[in-house]
């Protein structure tokens, strides 16, 4: 499993100011008030090692910049990926984190949407909002940005964090929701509606497959609903994330093993479901849902896979079926933030856990042993 924190100082230099504005600490002074130059975050160090150091703290570097004091973030399953060495555009030293949400405390020139004080959700996504993919409503792949937090820049598993092209990769904090659902709107709600929802085109009255139970595959089904099936089929090893999901509005749950495509066929009168959301990223289930498809039907993938996985076209070649990919391009937030809003999607079920900054490591260690813990999403709070 991951190696337990240990704890770094790296203080930054103050030689040349003012005696009253040092500090051995490695805070500045000044009228007063104590700016800290450093902030604790989160660090990859290469495969299953993390920790938490003492880093600078970001400044505004263009002009479409903003820093974000963070309240709240999380883990997401892509982190434990990169533990894993699944991703290997991260590379050891970079701080961890694509989701949260905190206060704006500085901004560039070029940020207008946004001003110190708001309260503000962060996009996993960063988007320039002007390049071609960007245009053509595929931020995911923008030339400028894409998934860059916590993969090729810093993250947001620190106290602060630097978000660039602020104006198209930041939210307002609606009033009158819960800031732990909140917390979803940065990744996995878009992630389940636009890779799963949407690719898989669930329509009214059709038969739904989501394989695994996690909180992508459970996003995928309270999004699934809102396009009106008629089944939404869940299935999982852990019977406790499939009582989840019952109580969040699955008309079946299947525990996985070797009759679970003879109880899915059972389900749907042996015609097999129209779609297949595939939220885990291991090879067996993305095979599971070719074993499941119906004529016809659609395989959207939304889990992250690492190693190879089969496609057996022996079996569906004359099938008319759709298999689709997609990175999240968070273009659903604003309609997401709406539907919380307006009490049509809750997504409060999915916090379980909430730890402290703090602890961190605990946050991880449950995540990681998820069954163990029974967790779900786990909130992160930051002690300001």
């Amino acid at each position: 499993m991951f190696r337990s924190l240990t704890y770094t100082v790296a203080r930054r230099s103050l030689s040349g100011l003012p005696s009253a504005g040092r500090a051995a600490s490695g805070a500045l002074y000044l009228t007063g008030r104590r700016y800290s130059s450093t902030m604790k975050a989160l660090v990859y160090r290469g495969k299953e090692q993390y920790g938490v150091e003492e880093r600078p703290k970001p400044q505004v570097s263009a002009p479409t910049d903003a820093v974000i004091k963070l309240s709240k973030t999380t883990i997401c399953g892509t982190d434990l990926h990169i533990l894993h060495g699944d991703v290997p555009t991260v590379v050891p030293g970079r701080i961890l984190g694509h989701e949260g949400l905190g206060t704006v405390e500085s901004v560039g020139p070029g940020v207008h949407a946004f001003q110190p004080g708001d309260r503000v959700i962060i996009s996993c996504i960063t988007a320039c909002a002007t390049c071609s993919f960007c245009r053509r409503g595929m931020p995911s792949h923008c030339a400028s940005g894409g998934w860059i937090l916590g993969n090729t820049i810093d993250g947001t598993q620190a106290e602060f964090v630097r978000i660039p092209f602020a104006d198209s990769s930041l939210h307002q904090v609606p009033r009158g929701v819960d800031e732990d659902a909140l917390v979803m709107v940065s990744d996995i709600l878009p992630t389940a509606l636009e890779c799963g929802t949407l690719n898989g085109r669930v329509q009214p009255g059709t038969s739904v497959a989501v394989i695994g139970a996690g909180p992508v595959g459970l996003s995928a089904l309270l999004t699934a609903q809102l396009y009106s099936p008629a089944k939404v089929i869940m299935i999982d090893l852990d019977r406790n994330r499939l009582e989840v999901a019952s109580k969040l509005g699955a008309t079946h749950t299947v525990e996985s093993g070797p009759d679970v495509v003879k109880t899915v066929m059972d389900i749907t009168e042996g015609r097999g479901v129209d779609t297949a959301i595939e939220a885990v990223g291991v090879p067996a289930t993305f095979e599971l849902c070719q074993d499941i498809i119906g004529a016809g039907g659609t395989i959207a993938n939304a889990g992250v896979h690492g190693v190879k996985a089969d496609l057996h076209l022996e079996k569906l070649w004359d099938r008319n079926i759709s298999i689709t990919t997609r990175l999240v391009d968070a273009v659903t937030q604003p309609m997401i933030i709406q539907l919380l809003k307006s009490g049509k999607l809750d997504a409060k079920p999915l916090a379980t856990h909430t730890f402290s900054f703090n602890n961190v490591d605990q946050a991880y260690s449950s995540f990681a042993a998820a069954a163990q813990h029974k967790a779900l999403k786990v909130i992160i709070n930051f002690d300001n």
